[in-house]
């Protein structure tokens, strides 16, 4: 059994591989109680899961999303929870995201025929339908085409920032992306940051509306976990956590719920939300 609180979560309306409903049915089995979901640009998962959960109280659904900004040399996501998703103007700027992710599987197909790795593009949006492109939905592709031998070593090897067939694509800052989610009357979280490796950012973006940190994660080791914590403390920022979980035929193991965080962590989180919408 995992924790009873999971607030990094996607479905197939991004790059997991289980359906909305798939995903609440999983996490109930793993003992999660409180679920965020959080699509890369799309909230588009929402309506199935919050219909799933009340076929399966007492979870709750939190309503959220992950945005994927670019600083020099790295990525850096940042969360965000209880917005107004159903919002027209987000919605609109949720669908110019998604139109720019399939932009750039285009390029990145084109990058991968001068690597001697043709793909169609079409098969990438075969599995993507109407969610939201991404390198994951690439990298299958490429398995299934023989390039490679799992999404793991797609990345490795061939898609991860810097690496020969990345493209880059247009994006938000991190502080913009902080600003969208307030915008929204949402709660925003810097994202797994020891895989960015960005501290440095930290006050300018809690300057600009951050509101926690994601400390519990499963790439985070126990020293990185505690570094985060206590950065929490020196911004007064909730130090939140989740699995990141995207199903199976991923690469990534971990289950809902792992690592354990805490109901205390969601009850914090909820505070800062009926601050964040007054």
């Amino acid at each position: 059994m995992g924790g009873p609180v999971d607030l990094h979560t996607h479905t197939t309306a991004s790059d997991g591989t289980l359906p909305p409903e798939a995903l609440v049915r999983e996490a109930v089995r793993q003992g999660v109680r409180v679920l965020a979901v959080t699509d890369h640009d799309s909230t588009e998962g929402l309506p199935a899961a919050l219909a799933e959960a009340r076929r399966q109280p007492p979870l709750e659904i939190v309503p959220g999303l992950e945005i994927n900004c670019d600083v020099p040399g790295a990525e850096v996501h940042v969360l965000g929870y209880c917005v107004d998703w159903e919002a027209a103007w987000f919605q609109a700027f949720l669908r110019e995201q998604r139109a720019e992710r399939r932009a750039r599987v285009v390029r990145i197909a084109g990058r991968l025929a001068e690597l001697g790795m043709p793909i169609d593009a079409d098969e990438v949006f075969a599995l993507v339908q109407e969610g939201a492109a991404g390198r994951p939905h690439v990298a299958r592709v490429m398995v299934a085409r023989g390039y490679v031998k799992s999404v793991r070593e797609a990345f490795d090897r061939y898609l991860h920032a810097g690496g020969p067939a990345h493209v880059p694509r247009r994006r938000l800052t991190p502080a913009e992306a902080v600003g969208v989610i307030r915008r929204a009357r949402g709660v925003p979280v810097l994202a797994h940051p020891g895989l960015a490796d960005q501290d440095e950012l930290v006050p300018g973006l809690v300057a600009a509306g951050l509101e926690g940190i994601e400390c519990y994660y499963p790439e985070h080791s126990a020293a990185r976990t505690a570094h985060y914590v206590d950065l929490c403390r020196e911004h007064g920022l909730v130090a939140t956590g989740g699995s990141d979980f995207h199903g199976p035929r991923t690469g990534r193991t971990n289950p809902p719920g792992s690592p354990a965080v805490s109901l205390a962590v969601w009850e914090a989180l909820k505070e800062r939300a009926l601050l964040c919408r007054a």
